[in-house]
């Protein structure tokens, strides 16, 4: 038992990437740990040549992933993109455990990020010393990255500020990095790339330049195209997280997940499922991610407080803290949608009593 919160894919699934390691004689690029093939088996699922069962980590179109690794085997960068709560940084967590075997090299960009951060930084003690160095200089995980041969993974790229994305132009077209305070440059290894994630929802997002889109591959991770896909990825990462938290599963997991998505996909797409009312929509985007993290603290508060039973008592706070972001506007929302959907449902009796009781 590891006192670590959460580890990293790569050592979390390591039994089963090395059994797809064992007997993988699939064609390799220079510097991967494994074929494009056992790449994709390792996202989505299957078996190991060994009998290993391989579970998915990802449940969506076979073909996104295979022209996301496809993209990473050339020398052009991979672009996620997609809306808040697509498992944008999960797939390339696991993209780049699989690939590499390491998923630590990570830079979250913030609109507070800046050269240094993406580039390199400097040791100031040994640079008042002794002068620009290579023993004051501090490397960066993209530096590193590009130093081992790895994968760099670049968290919400579209919220740094676009000057300092272009930082990234010369080492995603030239393959090297100039250090002009040493007169020298640090040339990529094979096996080097960037996984970058971003979304164009969120507020403070900053447009890609034209010459630095160029350089990347874009891949769109969507919503769960059908209820029962987000119900059952709900359901499969509530279980794994619950795993990892030491919380119990209730028997109505999955009734009660059922219940939270079918209330998220409802507002998100503003209409019913039978797509006989129109809805009016929140500021949130109630994503597959926030139904998951509303299903863990109703968990948690079962758990905690109410000796084990998972009932809307615990879970509604936690949808109403999802749905509502906007105080004035989102409130309105939400009570239109009780009165006028839940209000006439009898199995959503009790959602439509706590959530309009705490509104």
């Amino acid at each position: 038992m590891t006192d670590v919160l959460r580890q990293p894919a790569e050592i979390v699934w390591k039994a089963e990437i090395d059994a797809l390691r064992g007997d993988d004689n699939g064609p390799k690029p220079a510097g991967w740990a494994m074929s494009p093939r056992a790449v994709v088996t390792y996202l989505l699922g299957g078996k190991a040549a060994d009998g290993t069962e391989i579970t998915p980590k990802y449940v969506g179109q076979k073909r996104l992933i295979e022209t996301a690794v496809a993209t990473l085997a050339t020398d052009r960068a991979l672009l996620l993109l997609g809306v808040p709560g697509t498992a944008k940084s999960w797939v390339s967590e696991h993209l780049a455990a699989a690939v590499a075997g390491d998923s630590t090299l990570v830079v979250q960009c913030t609109a507070g990020t800046d050269e240094n951060q993406i580039r390199y930084g400097w040791n100031y003690a040994q640079l008042l010393a002794k002068g620009p160095s290579e023993e004051a200089l501090v490397p960066t995980p993209l530096y590193r990255a590009m130093e081992a041969g790895k994968l760099c993974r670049m968290e919400e790229l579209t919220r740094m500020g676009s000057d300092v994305q272009d930082t990234l132009i010369t080492v995603l077209s030239e393959k090297m990095m100039p250090i002009p305070e040493l007169n020298s440059s640090i040339y990529a290894t094979r096996g080097f790339n960037i996984i970058a994630t971003a979304n164009n929802r969120d507020k403070g997002v900053n447009e890609l330049s034209s010459a630095l889109k160029r350089r990347f591959n874009v891949v769109v991770l969507p919503l769960p195209d059908t209820i029962d896909e987000e119900v059952s990825i709900v359901t499969k990462r509530v279980g794994e997280m619950a795993a990892g938290l030491d919380l119990p599963l209730p028997k109505n997991v999955a009734a009660e997940v059922g219940r939270v998505v079918t209330m998220f996909r409802e507002l998100r797409n503003g209409q019913t499922m039978d797509g006989k009312t129109a809805l009016k929509a929140p500021t949130g985007t109630l994503s597959t991610a926030e139904a998951i993290a509303v299903m863990v603290g109703g968990l948690s508060q079962a758990a905690f407080f109410t000796d084990g039973t998972l009932n809307v008592d615990g879970l509604a706070p936690n949808v109403l803290g999802a749905v509502v972001k906007d105080p004035v506007q989102d409130k309105t929302v939400l009570a239109e949608y009780l009165e006028t959907v839940v209000k006439k449902r009898r199995d959503y009796a009790d959602y439509y009593s706590v959530l309009t009781e705490l509104l």
